[in-house]
This record gives C-alpha cells, structure tokens and sequence, in this order.
C-alpha cells in the first residue's frame, strides 16, 4: 500500500513538473496577437483596434497583427485609429488578407500607418478619394477643402513611416488603386507574403520606431495568438453597417404600421420597434443627412395617408418618391464614404410601397362595396310581407321577422324591397316581383 502511494505521488510530481515546464516554455515562446477586420472602419471597429493595443501591450505580445479587408469607412473613426497606430506602444503590422481583399479608402490610411504594411497575393489598396454618402464627388469649395485636407493627412503618414509620399498623395486626389506587386515596387508597402507564418519570417528582424526608439522585430517562430471582438462589439459592428442600419429602419417601420392597421396581431409590433430601435441605434453610430431622414419619415407618413384615406394614388406615388429620395440620401454626407446598396434600396422601396398601395386598394375597395353585415345589410333585399302594411307592420326577410314602414297599404303575401331603415323599422317598397296571396 505504501509503495503504491509513493508511486502515485511521484507520478503527480512529474505531471506537475511537465505542467510547469510547459508553462515557462510557451511563455518564454514570443507570441503575437492577431485581429480580422472585415467590413467598414466604424467605431466598433475603432474600439476593437483601441482594446486589442492595450492587450498586446499588457501581455506582453511581440506585435499586433491587423488582418484587413474594408472597402472604407468613417473618416472620423479612420483618424482616430490612424492616432492610435502612430502612436502604439507595440509594433503594430497591418496585413491586407486574404486573397481578394483590399484596403479601399480609410484602409489606404489604416495600411500604411502601420509599423510593417503588407499585403496577400491578388490583393490591392488605394482609392481614397473623399465622396459623398451616395458615391458622388464632393463639389465647390467644401470638396476642395476636404481633398486637400484628406491628402495632407495621407501624405504626413506616408512621411511618418517612410512610405512612398507621392502615391499616399494621388490616392487621394486621383483614386489611384494598384495591386500587391505594384505596391511593393514602389514602396507602399514593406512585404508581399501568402500567410501569416510567412510575414512573420519576413518582419523577423526588421526595425521599426517605437516612441522615437528603434526596436528590432523577433518574430520567429512566434505563436500567434487570435482575438475577437466582444459581443458588444460585433453588436456594434454589425448594425454599424449601412446596409443593416437601412434594413432594420424599414423593417421596424412596416411592423409598426402592420400593428397599426391590425391592432391585436402583436408581433409585428413587437418585432417593428426593436428593429426601429436598433435602427436609430445604429443611426447614432453613422453619420447621416437629416433631410434624407425627414423624407423617409414624409414618405411612410403619405404612404399611411393612402392606406387611411385614399386619394387614388396621389399620396401613395408621393410616398413611395419620397422615401426613394430619403433613402439615396440618408447617409448623403462628407464625414464618410459609405452608402446603401441600391439593390436593397429599389427592394425596400418596392416592397413597402407594394404593401402599403394594396392594402389602400383593399381598404378603399370596402368602403365601396355594398355592406353584407346588420341592418343596412339588407337594403336592396326582398322580402316577404307577414303582417299587412298600412302603412305599418311585419314582413319576413333574410330568415327574420321584422318591423317595417310603407307609403301605401301592401297586402299580406306580397314581396317588398327594403330601401332604407328607422332605427330598428325597415322602410319597404312594393317590389316587381309579386306572388299571389297565401303564398
């Protein structure tokens, strides 16, 4: 007994040395932190960038690897982390991956703020002339002024990194883009590698400025250590995308009028405010013309009018005009380049307007027609005359007994028409259709 508790105890001892061992093994091992990017520079994105430098910064991490892949963004959030990257703590790379990617825009200024900008094979950068939300260039002076500034700002990064200056300039002003091979000739970037391990064995001894002092890169062999965002941050992110923030505004409006013009259903209702409150959650985050806002709400306000109280269209093709022109222009603005796919534009307008335009068609169609319900259900019937009228008394219609007034005397067994009502008194008529008595 005693032996095989002394066996055992060794055992534990050796496992527990091996546990160690191990430990100080991967943390003598130097490791990077490695972050995606995929979509539009918000500030989500931003956020993410922030939190993911102070991390490799407290744990120690040889760098921060940046794999990106964005078609543009928010200037704001773009100048923010250009600030943050310019002045890391650690050796920051950027790596324009996979194959098919591309730094368009705010990507141009996020790449080349890097310690080490590189890029993937069948990748490209460039395209950073400031437009408008809908694509448009900035016209008249406010555009002059926001490209000279916006090729100022690329210029002074490519000078900060030692980065070919003339280009970061006709980025700007020429929405000049080129591929990987190009970029690397002409000193855009610093390495063209095919996978993570392959840029760190590139990086591994480069020299790079960190806080005015050079720092040599040892990366070899480093273990590369992924980090997501947090679940606030991909809530962010992805409601911080125009397409979404559009899709759930015309959501959440169409569940609220569903409610409105069927009250009881419940889930549309429910479902149409959480999606118009994450709507102006997202709204918060982009930057947006209120006028293109003001002729969305204008636009569902007709459209609701149309259903209410129809006016043969005027109100709905005003509606549906409306919410077209507010949505080209909801994010119409010189803070961003971003823009709502038009493809889901003409889908929502067209579905929403649909919608709206039958259920007025419907709703005007009943008004119109000849009501099947109560007592004004049955004017225009014919019924039967159980009770002679002079001019008061009974006849029989629609499998009733009722009260009726007539101008004449009417004899029992003759068939009346019901022409109107008093109260609970039908007023009759002799009709053309006659029986004999005792019938």
């Amino acid at each position: 007994m005693v032996k095989t508790l002394r066996t055992g105890f060794f055992i534990l001892l050796l496992l527990i040395g091996a546990a160690v061992l191990a430990q100080s093994k991967d943390a003598s091992t130097p490791h990077v932190d490695l972050i995606s990017i995929d979509g539009s520079i918000n500030p989500a994105v931003d956020d993410f960038i922030r939190e993911s430098i102070g991390r490799a910064k407290t744990n120690g991490a040889s760098a921060l690897i940046i794999q990106l892949d964005t078609p543009g963004g928010l200037l704001s959030s773009t100048r923010t982390i250009v600030k943050e990257l310019l002045g890391a703590p650690v050796p920051v790379m950027v790596y324009v991956a996979p194959g098919g990617a591309g730094a368009g825009s705010a990507g141009v200024f996020i790449t080349m703020a890097a310690h080490v900008a590189a890029m993937a094979p069948g990748t490209n950068i460039g395209a950073a002339h400031p437009v408008a939300g809908g694509g448009q260039e900035v016209k008249g002076v406010m555009g002059e002024k926001i490209e000279n500034f916006t090729a100022s700002f690329s210029e002074s990064i490519a000078q900060k990194r030692g980065r070919n200056t003339e280009w970061a300039i006709q980025a700007v002003r020429k929405s000049v883009a080129i591929t990987e091979k190009e970029a690397l000739k002409i000193k855009v970037i610093d390495i063209v590698a095919k996978d993570i391990s392959d840029l760190l064995e590139q990086a591994h001894g480069r020299k790079v400025d960190i806080d005015g002092r050079m720092q040599e890169l040892a990366l070899k062999g480093a273990r590369v250590e992924r980090h997501e965002m947090s679940l606030k941050q991909k809530m962010l992110n992805v409601i911080g995308d125009p397409n979404i923030a559009y899709i759930l505004l015309m959501a959440g409006f169409l569940g609220l009028y569903m409610e409105f013009a069927h009250p009881g259903v419940i889930f549309p209702g429910v479902a149409g405010a959480i999606c118009l409150l994450l709507a102006f959650a997202s709204l918060q985050l982009l930057p947006i013309n209120y006028a293109g806002l003001g002729l969305i709400i204008l636009g569902i306000g007709l459209l609701v009018g149309e259903a209410f109280a129809p006016s043969f269209g005027v109100l709905g093709v005003g509606g549906i005009i409306s919410l077209a022109l507010g949505s080209f222009f909801l994010f119409d603005t010189e803070g961003s380049d971003l823009i709502v796919d038009r493809s889901i534009i003409f889908t929502a307008v067209a579905t929403l307007g649909s919608f709206v335009l039958v259920v007025s068609y419907l709703v005007f169609r009943s008004q119109q027609s000849k009501p099947t319900l109560g007592i004004a259900g049955l004017i225009g019937e014919i019924g039967e005359v159980r009770g002679k009228l002079s001019p008061s008394g009974k006849i029989f219609v629609h499998g009733e007994y009722w009260n009726a007034q007539a101008d004449s005397e009417i004899d029992v067994g003759e068939k009346v028409e019901v022409v109107g009502h008093e109260g609970m008194s039908l007023k009759v008529r002799r009709s053309s259709e006659r029986s004999s008595k005792g019938a």
